[in-house]
């Protein structure tokens, strides 16, 4: 089957590597690029403690020189990491019958460096080296198109978040909290699709409770619960000058930095990191035309159950997990990123101009095919 020529629904899977820096999402749909017919087998495999760290500081090094990565080893490493882990999906046992074989890989890499303002973005990864190693053609390199236009670049799951609630009463919202925060808010005509990053997600809060309690993350945001929200920390924190900025916009997780909370309690600081993700997010919706009628939450911060309460006490509208209306939250990006694919290959739009700014809609993404 020709893809581009194409409009039947074909089989795509998606890879996620996430700005948490915790491993890789991948997850299998069948999509025509428009409506998503059925849902697929996923997983989740984290990264290798020795690989994170390095990744880790790549990432760190790139902000710092403001410099893209070029270490060769890193990126023809990240991608075998992807390779294994498509691999081992198709190998499970869901991915039986049409899940066996996916026709395309949407492959998002992993950002080092992103600063639409002077139209750089980076995600790493070799597609070349996964499509012919995976021996399926590859679609990578989805933001490049948007922000070389004058776009973000980012948020891109917008147009996937649109299908997935098609049929709910409008407006609608969904937020990710991942790394970082973004909102996607879906008004009644097709056209009213608005979405930004909002502020800080999870990545604030994982990097203060590595430095101090070394854990990886808060698990169900029970170390936030015992802690106190220092309200001059956080005044200097929602101070930042990106929150003064008009959507659409997009955010670094290199933005945002843990210097405000030096001398702060180690419990206190969660609790305050925890206050500036929700505070902004709130924020961030009472930007949009109208209120949701209900906002769904995805990505790891809905795992967060103070958070979730937080939240929740601080909208004045219902807040819901995204699994309310039968998606899996760990799995929505690297869904998206399958969608995105096949969308690219079909010349269908990723981008608009309430998304990332662009001034008509774009399309984007590189199409690799296997060599040899």
């Amino acid at each position: 089957m020709n893809l581009s020529d194409s409009k039947e629904p074909v089989i795509s899977l998606g890879l996620m590597s996430g700005t948490s820096l915790d491993g890789i999402d991948a997850a299998l749909i069948e999509t025509d690029g428009e409506a998503v017919s059925d849902v697929g087998p996923f997983l989740t495999v984290p990264y290798p403690d020795s690989f994170r760290e390095r990744l880790k500081r790549a990432v760190e090094e790139a902000a710092r020189a403001n410099a893209l990565t070029t270490d060769a080893t890193l990126i023809s490493d990240l991608t075998s990491l992807h390779l294994d882990c498509v691999r081992t999906l198709r190998a499970s046992d869901g991915a039986k019958g049409k899940w066996s074989s996916p026709q395309i890989i949407g492959f998002h890499g992993h950002t080092t460096l992103h600063r639409p303002e002077t139209r750089v973005t980076q995600q790493i990864g070799d597609p070349v080296q996964l499509a012919t190693d995976a021996g399926i053609p590859v679609v990578a390199d989805f933001r490049i198109f948007d922000v070389e236009s004058g776009g973000q670049g980012a948020p891109l799951a917008p147009v996937f978040h649109a299908s997935m609630l098609y049929s709910t009463s409008k407006p609608v919202a969904i937020v990710n909290v991942g790394g970082i925060s973004n909102i996607t808010w879906i008004g009644p005509n097709q056209d009213d699709l608005i979405a930004f990053d909002t502020g800080p997600g999870n990545g604030l809060m994982d990097a203060w409770v590595e430095e101090k309690f070394g854990i990886r993350f808060d698990e169900g945001g029970s170390l936030a619960a015992q802690g106190n929200i220092d309200s001059t920390v956080l005044g200097k924190l929602l101070d930042h000058r990106y929150f003064a900025l008009d959507y659409p916009k997009s955010l670094d997780r290199s933005d945002f930095s843990l210097e405000a909370l030096s001398g702060v309690n180690p419990s206190d600081g969660v609790a305050t990191l925890l206050a500036f993700t929700v505070k902004t997010i709130v924020a961030g919706l009472d930007q949009c035309p109208k209120p949701p009628r209900a906002l769904y939450v995805t990505g790891g911060g809905r795992h967060n159950k103070t958070l979730m309460q937080q939240l929740s006490a601080a909208s004045p509208w219902s807040v819901y997990p995204i699994e309310d209306v039968g998606w899996n939250g760990d799995m929505v990006e690297a869904q998206a990123f399958a969608y995105m694919a096949v969308r690219s290959v079909r010349g269908l739009p990723l981008t608009y101009s309430k998304t990332t700014g662009v001034s008509r809609p774009l399309s984007g993404g590189t199409l690799s095919y296997p060599e040899g």
